[in-house]
Order: C-alpha cells, then structure tokens, then sequence
C-alpha cells in the first residue's frame, strides 16, 4: 500500500452515452443513438445506426469521398488498415452483399458504440496538441475483446508513441488511465482487503492487484494477461494495456475503494498518476471521492428528456414518409392508440 500525494493537471474523460438508455423503438423499427461526449461538453462523435443497418454503407460514412478519414472512427480504421468496420472488430458483421450468410446478432451496435469510443479516445490523444500536461480518463477499464486479432495491441502502440512523441517535442505528459466503478476482482478481493486492514485510514493511498490474483476473479484469464506475458507461449497478450491497481480517494477506511487500470507503460508513474487523478476525485459530486472529469462527461454524455421526444418523433416522421397518403392516418392512430389491459390498474 502506497500513500497519494496530490498533483495538478488538467483532466479530461470521454464518455460514451449509455446504449441501453439511448434505443428509440417504434416497433418494427429500432435506432440506437451512438454519442460521445468529453468532460467539457463537446460533442465528439454522433451517429443513429439499426440492427439491420448496412455496415458496408457505414464504414463509407467514415471516409470523405476522396477517401480521407471523416470522423474519429475513419481515422482509427486508417490507422489500424482496416477497410470495413468487420476487419476492425469480429463482433461487426460484413457488408451486405458480402456472401456472409451468418444472421447478425443485435448486440453489435453496442460495440460499434464502444468502437466509436475507442476511436475518439485515439485521435484525442493522437491527432490533438497538449497545451498542459493532461490526464485522459475512460470510462472502463483499458481493457477490450471486440477488437480483431492484434488490433487492440497495435492501437496501444500508436497511443504509446504519440504520448512519447508529446513529452520528448512538447515537453508534456500525457497519462491514459480507464476508472471502473464495478469489476469482478474487486467484488471478488473487497471484503478480504477490509478485513487485513490493506487500506488503513489517514489519507488517500494505492495497491497494484498482481495479475494471478486478477485471473482468479475472471472465468476467461486472458482478461487479465498483460504485455509482460510476451514469450510465454499460450495465447498472445491482446486483450490487455493497462495494470490494474486498487486506489482509495478519501481518507477514511469506509471510503469507496475503485479499480484504475493504468497504462502498462505508464505503471511506474503510478505515484504521480494517481496524484493527478486525487486532485480531479477529491471534489466528485454526486458521487464522492469518484473522478469529477467522468462525473461531468456523464452528465453531458445523457440524452434524456426533451432530446429523446425529438428524436422519438423524427423516428416516427421518418416512417410516416414511407407510408403512401391515404395511409398516414392509421399511423397517427396507431400511435396514439393504448394498451386497455393498463385500465384494470385505475
């Protein structure tokens, strides 16, 4: 266990809108809104996509027509040399068209949501000058599967040589670090660290979780096999970039204790690290002692309210327009129609 001492710096989250709050159903259709936001209220990705959305189509929105990337994600894919959003992730399916006959399953617009993530948080590190030194904070663990192959590891070595690159021509730092407020290993080794007393009361103080002691908590250890598993044999490192630590904010031994995966090549930085990120959490609201940056990109990152009505009846409108005109009025009927079985309640 290893004492905080607090450090100043500017530090930004990127967060991505909650998937399961952000479907706009209008049975038979469904759009999923796919938006990320940073801690400063920017808007750095917008996209609606369907179930059964062309991903042929989609990947071409990414690239301008002379084939120069349009958004964060189009930049990414340029980076990782892939074509179509399939060769970035396996969980995506193929074109239209493609041969693939393989039903695609529902769930890959929730990783299309975590690409678009990935990809905002690469070209915020990568495509953007520091003017200070900067803590980037994302919102999960630096951990990820959806990529294909070695895809993930590749991105992490143009994050690595862009930060390089940063501190040796700007004389900056720049830290990634991912915050995750819920992760197995804690719920698995929690109540074991209250009853040894790891973290006493009297300041804000640390611990790394050794990797054999992650594996433990996860039904599929390649989650928590790092970098320095190179040459061992079994399957390559590919699903992992960051170490992971236990670090406690607050002062007090019933303070809320968080899992932060650090940046594997930033992990003998910790110290100062975490020093960075005291100074963003000690002022959290509402959530004490919880990092202010992902609180406020949350709170940005909502679309709640007033937006989704809009977007519900753009839903609608759209559907509308399919319809020829001497039917539109069985739509407008529809949609105002209820369900009667609700009436037993009042």
């Amino acid at each position: 266990m290893r004492k905080v001492q607090k450090r100043s710096t500017t530090a930004i989250s990127l967060v991505a809108s909650d998937g399961g709050n952000n479907a706009l159903v209008f049975d038979p259709f469904s759009v999923q809104l796919v938006r990320v936001v940073d801690s400063y209220g920017k808007e750095l990705a917008l996209d609606a996509i369907s179930p059964t959305s062309d991903t042929g189509k989609l990947s071409a929105a990414q690239f301008n027509e002379d084939g120069s990337p349009k958004s964060a994600l189009g930049k990414m894919m340029r980076a990782l040399g892939a074509a179509q959003l399939s060769d970035l992730s396996h969980m995506i399916p193929k074109p239209v068209g493609s041969g693939d006959q393989t039903p695609p399953s529902p769930s890959w617009v929730l990783v299309y949501r975590d690409m678009c993530e990935w990809a905002v948080l690469y070209d915020r590190i990568c495509n953007h000058e520091f003017a200070t030194d900067t803590l980037i904070v994302r919102d999960g663990l630096l951990r990820s599967k959806i990529f294909r192959g070695t895809l993930f590891i590749r991105l992490k070595e143009l994050i690595e040589a862009r930060i390089d690159e940063v501190r040796r021509t700007d004389r900056r730092k720049v830290y990634l670090v991912g915050v995750a407020k819920h992760t197995k290993v804690l719920t698995r080794y929690g109540l074991a660290m209250k009853i040894e007393n790891v973290f006493p009361s009297g300041g804000a103080c640390f611990v790394r979780m050794p990797r054999a002691m992650e594996a433990k908590a996860y039904v599929w250890q390649e989650y928590a096999r790092g970098t320095e598993t190179e040459g061992e044999g079994g399957e390559a490192p590919k699903f992992v970039i960051g170490d992971m630590y236990f670090v406690r904010f607050g002062e007090m031994g019933l303070d809320p204790v968080w899992a932060v995966d650090i940046l594997s090549s930033q992990s003998p930085a910790a110290q100062e690290v975490f020093g960075h990120l005291l100074s963003d959490a000690i002022d959290g609201f509402p959530v004490p002692f919880y990092p202010r940056c992902l609180q406020k990109a949350h709170e940005f990152a909502q679309v709640v309210g007033f937006d989704v009505d809009i977007l519900q009846d753009e839903i609608f409108a759209a559907v509308k327009d399919l319809l020829p005109a001497d039917k539109k009025d069985i739509l407008e009927a529809a949609r105002l129609q209820t369900d009667v079985s609700n009436l037993r309640y009042e």
